[in-house]
């Protein structure tokens, strides 16, 4: 339910329903006042339509300027809060200018919306898919109503998958070499590897490999960069003796990964990293870090 300028009761019922929405899939989504609510799922070039319902309260009729649908893709930057930039706009017109006095539905269409980014959720930023409808007014404020949906885009497997070798070391005292089978993975994918060890001169006592995942928003002096750990996983605990070798398998579905984001719409980035972790006896802590892709597998039921 909106409200008018003044915080007035608005004088009618607006509602937007989607077409064949019962056997859609739907997720849980956040909305501004901290409640989740349960919204549709579209992917990129798919057609979205239904019908917009306005019922009047008895009584009272409706004079207005137009009725009128929008589809619209937004950024909103958390330093920025309340800016949304649009990177996709679509209109329909519903009904000219005139009056309405009774219950009346619009059917609306959009064809094959080119929705090139997949809606988020972040620490700093928020990419969304919303219907607006606006009822045009002279005197008082518009009436508007939004419903949201959201969009999740599917690639198929990589043809080049190359597998990721690295070494970390410290002079005369350690040198490990890690291997890890393909640098892209999908969000049910399986992440699989060897770590070995060629020079042990310093008492290791465990080792962990961390999911890492990086998020930055905005530009220049407003460029924020929040990095989270999604998980940890123990590879080792005690001493590894020289020619020993660690295999590593770390399933990807219990984790609340998404697809990696590069530069969306110039507004927001999100990368993934591995990083390796090893700690000494006197609690010194050694890394190495790795990019990796993570994306939504073409026809692959998906976890997140």
């Amino acid at each position: 339910m909106n409200y008018i300028i003044g915080a007035f009761k608005p004088p009618c019922d607006t509602s937007i329903t989607f077409a064949e929405a019962r056997g859609r899939k739907q997720v849980s989504v956040k909305k501004d006042n901290g409640k989740t609510t349960m919204v549709p799922v579209f992917q990129s070039m798919e057609t979205i339509s239904g019908e917009v319902s306005i019922a009047p309260v008895p009584g009272k009729r409706i004079e207005h300027t137009g009725v009128k649908i929008e589809l619209l893709g937004q950024i909103e930057l958390y330093f920025d809060r309340g800016n949304f930039y649009d990177f996709t706009s679509l209109v329909r017109e519903l009904e000219i200018p005139g009056e309405i006095y009774e219950r009346k539905t619009y059917p609306f269409e959009f064809s094959s919306v080119e929705m090139p980014y997949e809606s988020h959720n972040g620490t700093n930023v928020r990419l969304r898919y919303i219907l607006k409808v606006t009822i045009g007014r002279n005197y008082v404020g518009n009436i508007v109503e939004y419903r949201d949906f959201y969009v999740r885009n599917y690639s198929p497997a990589p043809t080049i998958n190359n597998s990721i070798k690295m070494e970390v070391g410290i002079e005369d005292c350690l040198h490990i070499e890690f291997e890890y089978n393909k640098s892209k993975y999908h969000l049910n994918d399986v992440i699989i590897g060897k770590i070995y060890f060629l020079l042990v001169r310093i008492k290791i006592k465990n080792m962990e490999l961390e999911i890492r995942r990086r998020e930055s928003t905005g530009s220049g002096s407003n460029t924020f960069v929040e990095t989270e750990t999604l998980a940890k996983f123990e590879l080792m605990d005690g001493a590894p003796v020289r020619g020993e070798s660690i295999p590593v398998r770390l399933f990807l579905t219990p984790y609340e990964l998404t697809p990696t984001y590069r530069n969306i719409n110039n507004k927001f980035s999100v990368k993934y990293y591995l990083n390796l972790v090893l700690v000494d006896e006197e609690d010194r802590r050694y890394f190495k870090q790795q990019e990796i892709t993570i994306y939504r597998l073409l026809d692959t039921p998906q976890a997140s």
